[in-house]
């Protein structure tokens, strides 16, 4: 168990690695907003155009990485949707068996779903060289990339999260 909880702590290491990481795209995020309403804005008033497709392509694949990259992070703080009146009156042990069956049951299997099937998605994508119908949109295959990315932290997190629930039904201290 002490090799799984050690595996556990690096997995929880990662996510908050890229939840760090991922203040910056956010940061990004904003500065091409702002970028993009100030361009609008000043542009007619001087009678040009200074936003384009790109800058609001921009703002909304940066969101794609926070929303798709973040989940694992998500996930490692508790961060999740649950039903907290059930969960607050939970046992320790009746939290950790709703943890492991929930890890094991849905989203470990959800997650091998979604990456299966995202593999030939993703790769057509990178094949045609994908790019949006916008008139000076961006390319779609780095972004659709993010999505196996997303879900291959997901699920590692995602047994990490199992391991710790693991340990705590079997009484060993998590990391």
């Amino acid at each position: 168990m002490r090799g799984l909880l050690t595996l556990s702590g690096m997995i929880d290491a990662l996510s908050d690695r890229v939840g760090r990481a991922l203040r910056w795209v956010a940061m990004l995020m904003i500065a091409l907003g702002v970028i993009n309403v100030i361009g609008r804005y000043l542009g007619a008033e001087l009678g040009m155009q200074l936003s384009s497709n790109a800058l609001l392509e921009g703002q909304i694949q940066a969101f794609a990485v926070i929303f798709l990259l973040g989940s694992a992070y998500l996930l490692r703080h508790d961060g999740h949707i649950r039903v907290d009146i059930l969960q607050s009156r939970f046992s320790a042990r009746t939290r950790a068996w709703v943890d492991l069956l929930g890890a094991l049951l849905a989203l470990v299997p959800f997650c091998g779903v979604m990456l299966l099937n995202g593999v030939d998605y993703v790769a057509l994508a990178w094949a045609r060289g994908e790019v949006s119908p916008n008139p000076g949109g961006l390319p779609l295959y780095p972004i659709k990339t993010v999505i196996l990315i997303g879900f291959a932290l997901l699920l590692a997190q995602g047994i990490s999260q199992a391991i710790k629930a693991a340990a705590t039904l079997t009484g060993r201290e998590a990391q």
